[in-house]
């Protein structure tokens, strides 16, 4: 039986891998901040007849990190890593405080970046295991009015990519779920970080970014989507680095791989919002 260990458990996509996992044979340990939230996935446990250990585990402390750990070494290695802990933020940059700024960094970046280093020497050892993170498509397409946010997302991208790299000799398997528009509580959480100001000289940035998710929430993906995603890309014969998630996701990535450079910098032009829907439209078949 093989062992994953998933991050950010508590709803949303952690939570559906946790029982994604665990439904397909894993011995799954369900990694949370706060384990006094543990109560949505316990009830899923119940009623789906699984059995998965939760503990403590706050990707920014080492200490919490190294004793979580410690815990599931008494019973096995960990072949299965899943960076899904992270926060969200919307504001444009001139407005993002930098210690907002470093702190979606330290969870979205350092805080899964922790993780791999306290997993990695074993899975080189044993020439076998996968780390999973799970990024954004904002990590494929650089967003306006979520610049922390997407650069945190575009950094773990780099980092998977890179470090996919640096291990394939040793067998292990890295791999980059990108999400599209998914409905958590990642939105809910980040309304501290999100602040929209009808008088801000950057407002049509901030409304249009609101489109994008409203336009995103008409079809957001199910978070079970992404849980199965997971599966597959761990499970896959064949490997891949990248997999997005959900329509956007895709045909974001699709379009934004076509436009130039200067295309995309354009879009944030003094355009109507007529001109703006449909050039939108016109890159990205995502109807405003």
């Amino acid at each position: 039986m093989k062992t994953a260990l998933v991050t950010g458990t508590s709803t949303g996509i952690g939570l559906e891998t946790t029982i994604e996992l665990a439904r397909a044979g894993y011995r799954v340990y369900a990694g949370m901040r706060n384990v006094s939230r543990d109560g949505n996935l316990r009830d899923a446990l119940r009623n789906s007849k699984l059995d998965v250990t939760i503990l403590p585990l706050d990707v920014l402390s080492d200490e919490s990190l190294h004793t979580a750990l410690g815990e599931i070494h008494k019973a096995c290695p960990i072949d299965i890593l899943v960076n899904n802990a992270g926060i969200g933020g919307a504001a444009p940059l001139e407005n993002t405080p930098e210690a907002e700024h470093r702190a979606i960094f330290d969870v979205n970046y350092f805080g899964a970046i922790r993780c791999i280093n306290a997993v990695l020497p074993s899975m080189r050892e044993r020439e076998s295991g996968v780390i999973v993170n799970v990024t954004s498509m904002e990590g494929l397409v650089a967003f306006p009015n979520q610049i922390a946010y997407s650069a945190s997302k575009y950094a773990l991208e780099c980092a998977g990519e890179a470090l996919a790299h640096e291990v394939y000799a040793f067998g292990i398997r890295v791999v980059n779920i990108e999400p599209g528009v998914v409905m958590t509580n990642i939105f809910e959480n980040s309304k501290t970080r999100t602040r929209f100001d009808k008088r801000s000289p950057y407002v049509d940035v901030m409304r249009r970014n609101g489109k994008m998710f409203a336009a995103g929430f008409r079809k957001a993906t199910p978070p079970k989507q992404v849980a199965t995603t997971i599966r597959e890309a761990i499970e896959s014969s064949v490997y891949r680095l990248r997999w997005p998630v959900g329509s956007d996701a895709h045909s974001m990535w699709a379009g934004r791989s076509r436009m130039s450079d200067e295309e995309w910098v354009a879009m944030g032009g003094r355009l109507s919002d007529q001109e703006y829907n449909a050039r939108f439209r016109s890159y990205f078949d995502i109807e405003l």
